[in-house]
């Protein structure tokens, strides 16, 4: 058990889980906040309206009314509200209200985020045990709230420098404007097989800290959203030499490290902050994550006064006893909780090798077909430097025929049913986990055989004919831009860019076609969602590289966050400077 782990408690508890069943078991009489009373006042809501008859007896989504003659119907809500009589029919489901009856508050038992002492204390250590960190914080506001607090706990004075990788998520750019900070960016090193962004080279890392030795620390993304990384620990080794904290946006990589067959973990390799979003891999609730730390380098009390700044005073009980459950359910189950999703991607790589035309990708060096169990680790192959692993829960296609973009194969997906995490200008992100099973996989597989087979009837194939792949349909490869990468030619570092709250003056403003942006300082933040990641920053010039691929990504069904004009036409941008 981690030395730092000093409650004793067995990892096979959920404590703060436990207390919140206790609270509900005890049918207290609540006179404390929140106000619904335990879900009691949907309870009396229904019964004074008569909508439910007995809500614990009827089906989820259903409800039980009383026909002309007496008899039961059982009517499916509706929850478009057209008019005002259908409101009766929207009544709380019974697992909602169930919820409410441990949606409670700081009282006695519970303990209290922000100076835990009792079961919430104890389930931190549990976490901090079963993720290898010293010390571990529940996040009910998502990696957000880490990335925010570990930016404002090394940034302790105005214009404090931090080397920030290009493309990080929009949370690190608002943590260095609520900082007053300075970012250097770093340029990722790109896939050239993908031509996505991973992360920044060794050199770079090197190059970055040499020049700005009084820099606070370095901020760096992995994996990144399509689940492509490389090894941390050489670059958590020169940070520690330059005597810089190594914090780590691993929002997508909280399962790493907890199966043989997956990538290592952030902490494994050094890192000093490590943010995870318990809720995208694991099993929280969605904003549930954890903010795990070791090493001296972070000043362990300034990073408490900044999580209990960046997080609310009122957290989620139902949010953080998901986290106890996501880490009772790893404490317990090891690896073996990896299982059914990892059989499941195996199954889904086995279809799509019947399938040519929609490929995978996967390190260069990686070959197609599966290793057995604990003979070999393919998320640790040898690759190209800047991508050797691939997380092998994120399965991500494309059409390599060329016919149907990224956004193209995700709306026939959804039409099947198929919900996709993401998708590009030509990749489709299949988000896989724990909960995955072979179902999903068959499910999958069933849609893209049933989008080739209508691909081939409209073209009027052979059923035997085929597919050509997109190199011999065409001699130039068509233009790809991901959403995730921001960069463009341009030196590995940039010089320091000022960040602060001090909005920009609306007068001082114009609006101007996306097409003619170019050349004008934007006055807005541009960013693709999801993932998330800025393609441009307010007061930063737009380039025509730049222009031209938020054009493509509009035009390509691309949703942005930042941009005023929600039809994606206009930006607004600074006025020339006479």
């Amino acid at each position: 058990m981690n030395e730092y782990n000093t409650s004793g408690v067995g990892k096979k508890r959920a404590p703060l889980y436990e207390a919140l069943l206790a609270y509900r078991d005890s049918k207290q009489r609540s006179y404390h906040v929140p106000g619904h009373k335990n879900g009691q006042v949907y309870y009396q809501w229904m019964q004074q309206f008569n909508t439910v008859e007995d809500v614990q007896k009827k089906e989820i989504g259903d409800i039980i009314e009383t026909g002309k003659e007496g008899e039961q119907i059982s009517v499916v809500a509706d929850y478009s509200l057209k008019d005002t009589d259908q409101s009766r029919h929207v009544v709380p489901v019974r697992a909602y209200l169930d919820m409410m009856e441990m949606d409670v508050t700081e009282i006695t038992g519970t303990d209290d985020l922000h100076h835990p002492e009792g079961v919430i204390k104890e389930a931190q250590d549990l976490a901090a045990d079963c993720f290898g960190a010293e010390e571990s914080f529940f996040l009910v506001g998502g990696s957000t709230a880490g990335n925010l607090s570990l930016l404002l706990t090394i940034c302790d004075e105005p214009g404090s420098i931090v080397l920030v990788q290009r493309n990080v998520h929009k949370s690190v750019i608002h943590g260095l404007m609520l900082a007053g900070a300075r970012a250097v960016f770093l340029e990722p090193w790109v896939d050239p097989e993908s031509g996505l962004a991973v992360m920044p080279s060794i050199e770079t890392i090197q190059a970055a800290v040499q020049r700005y030795p009084e820099a606070k620390g370095v901020f760096v993304t992995l994996p990144n959203y399509y689940g492509m990384g490389a090894d941390l620990t050489p670059i958590a080794e020169v940070c520690h030499e330059a005597g810089m904290p190594l914090l780590v946006d691993e929002a997508h990589g909280a399962h790493y490290g907890q199966h043989p067959e997956l990538p290592v973990s952030a902490l494994s390799c050094g890192a000093d902050g490590v943010v995870q979003s318990t809720h995208k891999m694991l099993a929280a609730f969605t904003m549930g994550a954890m903010l795990h730390i070791q090493g001296p380098r972070l000043n362990r009390p300034l990073l408490r006064q900044r999580l209990a700044m960046v997080q609310s005073s009122s957290p989620s009980y139902p949010v953080m006893a998901s986290l106890d459950l996501s880490r009772r359910l790893l404490h317990v189950h090891g690896a073996d909780a990896f299982t059914a999703g990892l059989a499941a991607v195996k199954a889904l790589k086995r279809g799509l090798a019947e399938l040519p035309r929609f490929q995978l990708l996967q390190p260069a060096d990686s070959l197609q077909q599966e290793p057995a169990y604990g003979n070999e680790n393919p998320a640790a192959l040898p690759g190209r430097q800047g991508y050797t692993a691939q997380d092998p829960f994120k399965v991500v296609i494309y059409d390599d025929t060329g016919v149907l973009s990224g956004y193209g194969l995700q709306q026939q997906l959804e039409a099947c049913g198929c919900v996709p995490e993401m998708s590009d200008e030509r990749y489709v992100v299949l988000l896989f986990s724990l909960g995955s099973t072979l179902q999903d996989a068959e499910h999958v597989l069933q849609a893209l055989r049933h989008i080739n087979i209508a691909y081939k009837l409209e073209h009027s194939l052979e059923s035997t004919a085929p597919v050509r792949t997109a190199s011999q349909t065409q001699t130039d490869p068509p233009i790809y831009v991901s959403t995730w990468n921001n960069i463009e030619d341009r030196e590995r570092l940039s010089e320091p860019v000022a960040f602060s709250l001090q909005p920009i003056i609306e007068r001082d403003t114009i609006v101007v076609p996306i097409e003619d942006c170019a050349g004008y300082r934007s006055a807005e933040m541009v960013i693709p969602y999801p993932p998330g990641i800025p393609l441009v920053y307010p007061g930063e010039r737009i380039s025509s590289k730049i222009a031209e691929r938020i054009r493509i990504l509009r035009d390509g069904g691309a949703k942005f966050q930042g941009i005023s004009d929600h039809m994606y036409q206009k930006i607004k941008v600074m006025k020339p400077e006479s």
